[in-house]
């Protein structure tokens, strides 16, 4: 079964919102880089990265989060990432992964979109 990976923009407020589906490994991890520096580039310093529709994420994925932080923070922009709303409960891959690798506590993580935009609305605790 060969999955799609696919990027798609969006926009909620001033939240530029990337849409991420499939797999997030060594092939396309470049692909979600791209996306993330052509956003910054083009002034988007608000952004979040929905990771619901992402079931697998190697750690050149997770390299991938953590550069996009690292660049958005130097912009004194934000970032945050949805996971799925089981992710809290039982954990969704991806936040099974960065909570293996010790890096889940970098990030906010918000269950869906709207939270994810809502001003008010805390993140998820680690």
């Amino acid at each position: 079964m060969v999955v799609a990976f696919k990027v798609t923009d969006g926009e909620r407020g001033q939240w530029s919102v990337l849409h991420v589906s499939g797999e997030l490994d060594l092939m396309t991890s470049p692909a979600l880089r791209q996306r993330v520096h052509d956003a910054v580039a083009e002034g988007r310093h608000s952004l979040v990265l929905d990771l619901s529709e992402v079931f697998f994420c190697d750690s050149s994925g997770v390299g991938v989060l953590i550069a996009a932080r690292r660049l958005i923070r130097s912009c004194r922009g934000r970032l945050r990432l949805i996971l799925p709303a089981q992710g809290a409960v039982d954990g969704s891959h991806v936040n099974r992964v960065l909570g293996a690798l010790g890096v889940r506590r970098l990030f906010d993580v918000y269950t869906d979109l709207d939270e994810a935009v809502d001003e008010e609305a805390g993140p998820l605790s680690a």
